[in-house]
């Protein structure tokens, strides 16, 4: 589930690949079966009826899941618009730094989770692409006597410019992962990107598969964080990282009363203007304050069994990068 946000922002969550995802398995889903693979945690179980917040509301955990699948539903065509309008553009460089701050090398494996329209995986795909660009013409430099015919086949017998990286785009909304699949048409990717339907508390993919896992504005409209994250841990290969850019607790009390004038009363309002949904933009700002502080949010990656766990805060705290590795 993708995530807008404020101020911000609310930003929201190769061929054998992309063939595979119109039907058949892909290569590392789970089994919908119980008989799934050896290992692999299933989740299935009832969950219980109780209480949970749906921005300022209280609900039942069961209805919150609905009323997160309508806000998104309905915010899903308008939702880059409305991130570049309500954070003039600083989403992009915050997601910027997510990339940086992981610095994929070719041959990752990426589970971009709630990425339904892409942002993630877009840089991701870039960034590998120029790594093994890179790669290949240090290789080139080094062999100094071959001839020019001789290194032009060597580039077009390089099938895969992505170095083996494959990223998973995995959204519990089907109209976000519309759109993602739209844009991903438009701006011409093709190689290395699959997009999957799946719950972020509930991954259709086996255990140990892959290098990063990527949550950009989606985790805080997850019902179970805890599982989330969990989940989180159960895909990543031992040595796996994950990484969670979120809104968190502003520290600055000037940037705080402002950020909140801004949130609560204008937000909603271009909600209303560009998107026509007052409503969904009101739930997306009371959710950020729902989200649990850095230190809180620290303890429950912690507490799924993620190591070294750290986080950086970004424009004064109104968004923070969150990283732990799985050892």
């Amino acid at each position: 589930m993708a995530a807008l946000g404020s101020w911000a922002l609310w930003s929201f969550c190769s061929r054998g690949w992309s063939r595979a995802v119109s039907g058949c398995r892909l290569p590392g889903l789970r089994s919908s079966s119980p008989r799934g693979p050896l290992g692999a945690r299933l989740l299935s179980q009832e969950k219980q009826a109780t209480e949970t917040h749906f921005g300022f509301e209280t609900v039942s955990e069961e209805e919150k899941g609905g009323k997160v699948y309508q806000v998104f539903e309905s915010v899903a065509k308008k939702y880059d618009v409305m991130n570049d309008m309500m954070s003039l553009g600083i989403h992009r460089v915050w997601k910027d730094l997510l990339l940086w701050k992981m610095r994929p090398f070719p041959g990752t494996q990426l589970l971009d989770v709630a990425g339904g329209t892409g942002d993630i995986a877009f840089r991701f795909l870039n960034y590998v692409q120029a790594q093994h660009q890179r790669k290949q013409k240090k290789q080139l430099r080094a062999q100094q006597n071959l001839s020019w015919e001789e290194i032009a086949r060597k580039y077009q017998n390089e099938e895969d410019s992505l170095g083996g990286s494959r990223v998973m785009v995995c959204d519990i909304n089907k109209e976000m992962l519309k759109i993602g699949k739209q844009k991903a048409h438009a701006q011409g990717y093709k190689a290395g990107l699959a997009w999957i339907l799946g719950d972020a508390e509930e991954l259709p993919f086996d255990d140990d598969k892959f290098d990063v896992y990527t949550i950009a504005f989606g985790i805080r409209n997850v019902t179970h964080i805890d599982q989330a994250l969990q989940e989180a841990h159960r895909v990543l290969k031992p040595g796996g990282r994950f990484l969670c850019l979120e809104f968190s607790q502003v520290n600055n009390p000037l940037v705080s009363r402002l950020y909140d004038v801004y949130s609560f009363q204008v937000i909603p309002v271009l909600g209303e203007l560009i998107a026509g949904d007052w409503k969904s933009y009101q739930y997306l700002v009371e959710s950020i304050r729902q989200f649990p502080s850095q230190e809180e949010f620290k303890e429950m990656i912690e507490d799924a069994g993620f190591q070294k766990v750290t986080y950086e805060n970004l424009t004064s705290g109104i968004v923070a990068i969150h990283s732990g590795f799985k050892l």
